[in-house]
């Protein structure tokens, strides 16, 4: 028969486990078979931890008032028993009452070590509910110190993860995986319902990392293993993580976890969470417009006035934000500098609204200028491409909303500071070049070799290295610097006579480009969004079958179609601006909907100097220094018709150029030389990858050369051309953020970049290119050789839709 400390062990085991449910039998069980006093407020207070869990919060205070009733309780029970008591108060939202338990019961603990890092630990959470992230981190740090040293590896890691997830919400993404990761391995295999808890902390944060589809799978799951074991609390946070992740994407879906959290989180007495799902469903019904704008002032200043009593200051001054919002003002005082960044972002939002609204149109402006800068500040801190360009979803109404009003402003200067100022916004961080990181380049090595080995490929080792590799490069620190955005007139005193850069931005429905020149500047309406979205749908796979090697008559018949579709583009996007550019050379800067566009095949633009920067701001950074042009080095892909003629006809343009082909096109080759010239061609299979763009490639002899191969080159050249399909392609994310091949480059330090969005026939990319390295050897432009090379779209010549990014 097991004694009454072996059954309390074993109750201790299931809780740590997750089992909390099988951990309640042999708790009860151990109260019956010993008369020790103090033992016994021992097994209650475990106990009492287990009925809260499973909902039954008053019966666990009964067992804590039971426990510190018995006499001859040292301190160290007394101060565990006190410190439950703290948890208990902690989840039904009475927090000032659980702070003063806990401080109570850490005075009491100071000779037990084990207890102590939990009541640390315990308080940690109680401080991340009231927003103090600077003591919940202390708590967590000091509490993991004193696990591990009473060598208790499972309880440390659940205080590392909770640590990891305070970093999460101070807005540190790659230290919060990185402390995550660190305690997945030892608790994970705890139970479902651990490895649930990592998953859903941890989806947490690549929501917050711009990964929304991965995000949501990840809570959902959590939620269902929470649900199966009846865990309503857990499934509860889970649901409402995923509200709140979902809100401006889904906020139908949304709306329905939001209620169901609410549910769940008043059935277990967690009052405080349940006003904080409450308001969740409050903002997704004003994203849905199924509520009365009384309904939610009223409902929002009731939540708010119940959550400051229990002193949640940040969801209560988010709840007052959602009730001036929806009454349109007035809004309270600001928030404080040191209110996460979802709640300053909130506040400026709001105002900008409520300014609108009351037509003070330069009070609005001035708030989401205010707030995207916070934006920026919190994305220059992340050295890597892919999270620089993720995270931006937090700040899109704002840049929206900017746009909007810069629009109806009608005022050029205006219009251009939000067409620099809301998109592209990663374009304007300045860049820190990561150290090579040797874990990466062997993940990218050995996922080069599964592209190319025989037989069938490890599906999961393979999404296990792409998520590695994305995480680790996540890993790299920002320079904290963000250009601020080229005004106007610095734009046009940066403008030669022989150049006019057009901005295209679309919002609130409507296109506009703004026509700049040195002498004058000219605002140009271009329509409604509809009109160019439905030229546009169909482009890309239009342009491809174009290039591919068809058959007389239907050759002729398939280009003279897309030749006809890409005057009727020209129409809307290039004639109204012609008069205004002249004869020009053209610098682009379009929105992200037209990241597709072959701006150097549209009529009006074919011929003519094209460049497409990601902005103003970046453009005129690129032409600081000269352009270097004295090296070339060329490198064919294997598989690729004419790939070797094609390079090596074009290294005769220039004197003593480097040409890898066959097996010796090797990535680590093809890095070397790309970090020893001025001008790299690669003519190689290409392909575009929207789930992940830094995995965009091109086809080398052993595999796959990445964009994260890129991100790790010490040096890049100058300009680059990428005679493949796709890789002039890129993934919009949230704020017109772009991220491809492309973007890699210019990110790396490339000023120039010439890709394709779509396919490109073999034998007409020949000619182009080689043509184009005519020019560049002879000191020409990157976009003027461009210009010379590239025909015009006909029935009798295939499309070449190269484009001059930089």
């Amino acid at each position: 028969m097991l004694t009454a400390r072996e059954l309390h062990a074993r109750g201790v085991a299931q809780m740590q486990a997750g089992r909390v449910a099988a951990a309640r039998e042999p708790l009860r069980r151990a109260l019956d078979r010993t008369d020790d006093e103090a033992f016994l407020g021992s097994v209650e207070a475990s106990l009492a931890y287990v009925e809260a869990e499973l909902g039954d919060r008053d019966e666990a205070m009964r067992l804590c008032q039971r426990a510190l009733a018995r006499p001859g309780l040292d301190e160290v029970t007394r101060g565990t028993i006190h410190g439950q008591r703290a948890l208990l108060l902690m989840l039904g939202g009475r927090t000032a009452e659980a702070l003063d338990e806990f401080a109570t019961a850490i005075g009491l603990l100071q000779g037990s070590p084990v207890v102590l890092g939990r009541a640390h630990v315990n308080r940690g959470n109680v401080r991340l509910q009231l927003g103090d992230l600077g003591r919940a981190r202390d708590d967590f740090t000091v509490g993991a110190g004193h696990l591990a040293g009473a060598g208790l590896p499972v309880e440390a890691a659940m205080a590392e993860h909770n640590l990891g997830y305070t970093h999460f919400l101070a807005g540190d993404l790659p230290d919060a995986l990185r402390l995550m990761d660190t305690a997945r391995p030892v608790l994970a295999p705890l139970s479902p319902v651990s490895a649930a808890t990592c998953d859903q902390d941890r989806a947490e944060v690549l929501l917050a990392a711009g990964l929304v589809r991965e995000g949501r799978e990840a809570l959902d799951g959590a939620a269902r293993a929470y649900g199966a074991r009846r865990l309503r609390r857990r499934q509860a946070e889970a649901e409402l993580a995923l509200a709140r992740a979902t809100l401006h994407v889904d906020p139908a879906g949304a709306r329905r976890s939001a209620r169901s959290a609410a549910r769940h989180f008043a059935r277990a007495g967690a009052e405080a969470m349940r006003r904080r799902a409450e308001v969740a469903a409050l903002v997704a019904e004003a994203e849905l417009g199924t509520a009365s704008p009384r309904r939610l002032r009223a409902e929002s200043e009731r939540l708010a006035e119940e959550m400051e009593k229990q002193g949640l200051d940040w969801p209560a001054a988010g709840a007052r934000l959602v009730a001036a919002r929806a009454g349109g003002g007035p809004v309270g005082p600001r928030v404080a500098a040191d209110a996460p960044l979802e709640i300053r972002l909130l506040d400026h939002g709001v105002r900008a609204d409520v300014a609108t609204v009351a037509g003070r149109t330069d009070v609005a402006l001035d708030e989401l200028r205010s707030g995207l800068s916070d934006l920026h500040a919190w994305q220059s801190s992340f050295g890597s491409l892919d999270l620089q360009t993720g995270v931006t979803g937090q700040g899109v109404r704002l840049a929206a909303s900017g746009l909007a009003l810069a629009v109806g402003s009608r005022d050029p200067e205006v219009l251009f500071e939000w067409s620099e100022r809301a998109r592209m916004l990663a374009s304007r961080v300045q860049p820190v070049r990561a150290p090579e990181d040797p874990q990466i380049v062997a993940d990218l090595t050995e996922l080069r070799g599964m592209a190319t080995g025989d037989g069938m490929r490890d599906a999961a080792r393979e999404a296990e290295l792409r998520q590695r590799v994305r995480e680790r490069a996540w890993q790299h620190r920002g320079s904290g610097a963000v250009a601020d955005p080229l005004t106007l007139p610095e734009l046009r005193s940066a403008l030669d006579d022989g150049t006019a850069l057009t901005a295209y931005v679309v919002a609130a429905g409507h296109v506009v480009a703004l026509v700049v020149t040195a002498e004058d500047v000219t605002w140009v309406d271009l329509g409604e969004r509809s009109r160019v979205d439905a030229l546009l749908g169909g482009l890309l796979p239009d342009l491809d079958v174009a290039a591919s090697d068809l058959a007389e008559p239907m050759a002729g018949f398939v280009r003279a179609e897309l030749a006809d579709r890409l005057a009727s583009i020209a129409d809307v996007l290039v004639t109204p601006v012609l008069a205004a550019v002249g004869d020009r050379a053209v610098v682009l800067t379009p929105s992200g909907v037209l990241a597709g566009v072959p701006w150097t095949l549209l009529p009006g633009f074919t011929g003519r100097p094209v460049t497409v920067a990601q902005s103003a701001t970046s453009w005129r950074a690129r032409r600081t220094t000269p352009l270097r042009s004295a090296t070339a080095g060329f490198v064919a892909g294997p598989r690729v018709a004419r790939a070797e003629d094609e390079v090596t006809a074009a290294a005769k343009e220039w004197p003593a150029a480097r040409v890898l082909t066959g097996g010796d096109a090797t990535a680590a080759a093809v890095s070397e030389l790309a970090g020893s010239v001025d001008v790299l061609h690669v003519a190689a299979h290409g392909r575009h990858s929207a789930e992940n763009a830094m995995f965009s490639g091109l086809q080398l002899a052993d595999g796959p050369w990445f964009g994260y191969d890129v991100d790790q080159l010490r040096q890049v050249p100058d300009v680059v051309l990428l005679s493949a399909c796709e890789v002039g392609r890129s993934t919009v994310r949230w704020g017109d953020e772009l991220i491809g091949m492309t973007t890699a480059w210019l990110h790396a330090g490339a000023r120039c970049v010439i890709a394709s969005p779509a396919a490109v026939n073999d034998r007409a990319a020949y000619d182009v290119l080689v043509a184009v390295h005519q020019q560049l050897a002879a000191g020409v432009g990157p976009a003027a050789a461009l210009a010379a090379a590239v025909p015009a779209v006909s029935a009798g010549t295939a499309p070449v839709p190269l484009v001059c990014f930089g």
